[in-house]
């Protein structure tokens, strides 16, 4: 496989660059709803059960903390930073795990997203709105997107790597 031929170096540089197209991907999606969409507005209905709307989000994951008087911020963006250090080192120590890197990546982009809009804004911009007649799962962004996505595929590389085990 290409992969393979490739040295720890270059795959850690390339879990980097991954997690450099996710950051770059989330933070261009977000300058575009805040150039289009004003805090709260809903542009219509995409579909059956997903609209597009600008929410603010001074808390964690479906608002956790929102409503605190803004220490938040700096505690989210500390724990962020020091979870995109330890990935990092993660990624440099197992660069050649080609689904664990993947992960990494995914989450240390989506991670680095929701960190810049904290310290540039003081909140996170959330702008997808997935529905189910009145009842709506909290807003999200492509960062969160990501690092759910990274989290699944950490779990799926724990299955796999269980399973050759008991081989």
């Amino acid at each position: 496989m290409a992969f393979n031929r490739f040295s720890s170096r270059a795959k850690f540089i390339l879990w980097l660059l991954i997690a450099a197209v996710v950051f770059t991907a989330d933070q261009t999606t977000k300058a575009l709803i805040m150039s289009v969409f004003h805090l709260g507005e809903s542009k219509g209905v995409v579909t059956g059960f997903f609209n597009m709307v600008r929410v603010h989000n001074t808390g964690a994951a479906f608002s956790f903390m929102a409503s605190e008087g803004g220490w938040q911020r700096w505690l989210f963006t500390a724990i962020g930073l020091a979870a995109a250090g330890f990935i990092t080192a993660l990624l440099k120590a197992n660069a050649n795990q080609k689904l664990f890197g993947f992960a990494l990546a995914c989450i240390l982009g989506g991670a680095l997203g929701n960190v810049w809009d904290r310290l540039m804004y003081g909140y996170v911009i959330d702008f997808l709105d997935f529905y189910w007649q009145s009842w709506h799962f909290p807003a999200f962004n492509l960062a969160d997107s990501a690092i759910t996505l990274g989290a699944i595929c950490l779990l799926l590389d724990e299955l796999l790597r269980v399973s050759r085990s008991r081989k």
